[in-house]
């Protein structure tokens, strides 16, 4: 052993003898829980998020439910057993994830919500959510804009158990039903799924092929259901989607799918980790814990400043 190492090894042991406790230099964990990546909103939401806990100091624990509340549980089990100083969730469900907030409120864990609202109050410190319902209404008035106030339709619900398929399905009927010449000539859910959007959309339009439009729940349903249409020869029908993935970006700047709505998922997910920053540092949260971010509507007169569900200036 060197003269230096040695030094330190008597100086270690001193400090121990002693009872001096040691610094610690791991940081604080945060875990980051939310649906699957495969979706580019989500993945944007998680990216966002560890992005900004880095940038604070913070560990981060990315993982994925799949919107499976039984994963997800487990996973708000894998966030306490690490000792997590916070996690920010986007939920699997809006009645079967209260119960994993509550768990991991018990064991002094707060929770953060993004994008999807549980049934309950008191159980997270904040539930940031997009304006869902003002941002159907955007993309339902550009929709029969589109559609000259007139002709038959679809909707494409998203998930059922998920409190925000609902929401933007009144916003987007509190406008189009004040039209009579619109139509609704067929409403089923493709669960947010661009293979279900494209099954569903084949199906409906072999009983409906009179059909001129397309409102979906949101993008990945929106995609599914222009690819089908596509196959079928019909660029003639207006497609309208909700999220504002760079992938409907591309499409309407290529003349496929005629508009959407953003919803500012990654500066969501910054926001969240923010204020579990200010929580684990003051134990204090927002004034309001169900917090609305705006959406804004995206066409082809500002689809080129879209990127990664933000707009540039």
């Amino acid at each position: 052993m060197n003269i230096t190492r040695r030094l330190i090894t008597v100086g270690f042991a001193a400090v121990m003898a002693a009872g001096v406790a040691m610094p610690s230099f791991a940081a604080d964990l945060i875990a980051i829980i939310t649906p699957s990546h495969d979706n580019p909103f989500f993945k944007a939401e998680a990216v966002g998020a560890e992005a900004k806990a880095k940038e604070l100091g913070y560990d981060t624990l990315v993982l994925v439910h799949d919107d499976d509340a039984n994963k997800q549980s487990q996973l708000i089990d894998t966030a306490i057993g690490r000792g997590a100083k916070a996690i920010i969730l986007d939920n699997a469900g809006s009645e079967a994830s209260i119960a994993a907030v509550q768990k991991a409120k018990d064991a002094g864990i707060p929770s953060f919500l993004i994008d999807r609202e549980i049934n309950a109050t008191g159980v997270a410190v904040s539930q940031i959510v997009s304006n869902n319902y003002q941002g159907a209404q955007l993309g339902a008035e550009e929709f029969v804009k589109l559609m000259g106030e007139k002709g038959n339709y679809v909707e494409l619900l998203g998930r059922e158990a998920d409190l925000n398929a609902g929401i933007r399905s009144k916003g987007y009927h509190d406008v189009i039903d004040e039209y009579p010449d619109m139509k609704m000539v067929a409403q089923q859910s493709a669960n947010w799924s661009q293979t279900e959007g494209y099954s569903k959309m084949e199906t409906i339009l072999q009983a409906n092929p009179d059909i001129q439009g397309v409102i979906a729940g949101n993008d990945t349903m929106a995609m599914g259901a222009i690819a089908a249409l596509q196959a079928a020869g019909r660029k003639d029908v207006i497609v309208v989607g909700f999220d504002g993935s760079n992938d409907v970006r591309d499409s309407i700047k290529a003349g496929g799918i005629k508009a959407t709505v953003m919803q500012p998922a990654y500066a969501q997910a910054q926001l969240a980790v923010t204020q579990a920053d200010t929580y684990i540092k003051t134990g204090k949260g927002p004034a309001e814990e169900k917090q609305l971010m705006d959406c804004v509507l995206i066409t082809a007169d500002n689809a080129g400043k879209l990127e990664t569900f933000a707009l540039s200036e």
